[in-house]
């Protein structure tokens, strides 16, 4: 039941005449009572003056309405609309990268499975086979069958990486998430949404889409690329001139502070020097082992299914077996350590650290570079949520302030800002 007071509203005064004069008003306040069951009669309380919306001319009733219309309408309803048009598509997207993660994740355990499966068999096919002469082809064919299968296999597996590909989805999954919660705190905190927070938002669904594909073939990701980078999910920052920071230009206010600057830009550079610089370099070290399995696997699996053609002939007879048998066994061991070991996961993790400390790097560096301390960030509700994503305490910032000197090398720099990954 909604309720609507109007101002000045006052009935008319015949309609009094059949009371005392005790009882008489010359001005009141009527409210207006929507019900779903309106009567046609109304009722007049002096305690709480209620006049039902039937009680009123046509006229009154439009003005009424039409001015609160006007009071709970919310302001920018096109661009609200976009926002709540992208926030659908974005909690769409969530849910197909969750749904494909699930199954990139099965692929891996399958294809896993399967391949140690094919290359176990083999070997031991190719072993006993020499056991028994009358049926020596059959499982020299087999064998050979398995093992061709299992390279072939083993080729897919390493060019789309199951693991990796899985990772990517669940962290595209995440980030959605997270960016759909942040519409919704827009569209419910914000009195205004202007063009620019529309594209704000759209430039991001874009970022992580470019980020986090859900294709597979094409546009699916690089997963032994020549450079290891960071990786980006947020949109590229315009940049702005660089400020060095000095007594005479720092700025206070909006919760900020001198003390604050100095340990934010002391932060950066910890950052960038030791946390991100870490991940890149365990980055390129998985990477590398990676690379070495997945050549090495196929390639043993080749030579096991040629060896096993010259089982039981005089040209190998001696090697043939042992190289097929042993071939086999290190098949599933390359493809265990590979893929059951998830080295592609791990590596898109270390990609995924490093961006997320080159994310924090430009946050950091876009409020310090900002001349009007009005359009950062409030300085203390951004320490704390740098301090959250660093896993330490707020006052645990203040020991980088030292590192903000331009004269700070990478030598004196002893620990990571991290201690959360």
């Amino acid at each position: 039941m909604a309720a609507l007071r109007a101002q000045g509203l006052c009935l008319p005064s015949t309609s009094f005449s059949s009371y005392p004069a005790r009882r008489r008003v010359s001005s009141c306040r009527a409210t207006l009572n929507l019900s779903s069951d309106l009567s046609p009669k109304g009722t007049i309380n002096f305690q709480k003056p209620m006049i039902k919306l039937n009680e009123l001319t046509q006229n009154q009733q439009y003005t009424v309405i039409t001015e609160i219309t006007k009071r709970r309408s919310p302001k920018s309803p096109r661009e609200r609309a976009m926002l709540r048009t992208i926030a659908e598509a974005v909690a769409d997207r969530a849910e197909m990268h969750d749904i494909i993660g699930q199954q990139r994740n099965n692929w891996n355990h399958h294809f896993l499975h399967s391949i140690n499966t094919f290359a176990l068999s083999a070997s031991l096919m190719s072993g006993i086979s020499s056991s028994f002469p009358s049926h020596l082809l059959e499982f020299k064919l087999s064998s050979m069958l398995l093992f061709t299968a299992a390279a072939g296999m083993m080729l897919v597996v390493n060019k789309i990486q199951p693991s990796q590909l899985a990772e990517e989805q669940r962290n595209a999954a995440r980030l959605c998430k997270k960016l759909g919660r942040e519409i919704d705190e827009m569209l419910t905190t914000k009195s205004r949404i202007t063009k620019q927070d529309v594209s704000d938002v759209m430039d991001k669904v874009i970022a992580l889409d470019k980020a986090y594909p859900l294709g597979l073939l094409p546009g699916m990701l690089e997963k032994f690329p020549e450079h290891v980078e960071p990786t980006r999910w947020w949109p590229k920052r315009q940049a702005k001139q660089t400020e060095t920071l000095t007594d005479q230009n720092r700025r206070e206010g909006n919760g900020w502070s001198k003390e604050l600057e100095e340990q934010m830009a002391g932060l950066v550079k910890v950052l960038k020097m030791k946390d991100e610089s870490n991940y890149v370099e365990l980055g390129k070290l998985v990477l590398g082992v990676n690379k070495s399995l997945a050549i090495l696997g196929p390639a043993i699996a080749g030579l096991a299914a040629i060896a096993t053609g010259f089982v039981n002939s005089p040209i190998g007879d001696s090697w043939a077996p042992i190289l097929s048998v042993v071939g086999g066994a290190s098949v599933a061991v390359v493809n265990t350590l590979q893929h059951g070991g998830q080295l592609g996961m791990i590596f898109e993790i270390f990609r995924n650290c490093a961006g997320l400390f080159r994310k924090m790097q430009e946050e950091i560096e876009s409020n310090l570079n900002e001349t009007e301390v009005e359009k950062r960030e409030n300085g203390e509700i951004f320490a704390m949520k740098i301090a959250l994503e660093l896993g330490v305490n707020v006052e645990d910032l203040q020991e980088f302030a030292r590192f903000a000197s331009p004269l700070c090398k990478v030598e004196d720099i002893k620990e990571f800002a991290s201690k959360l990954i």
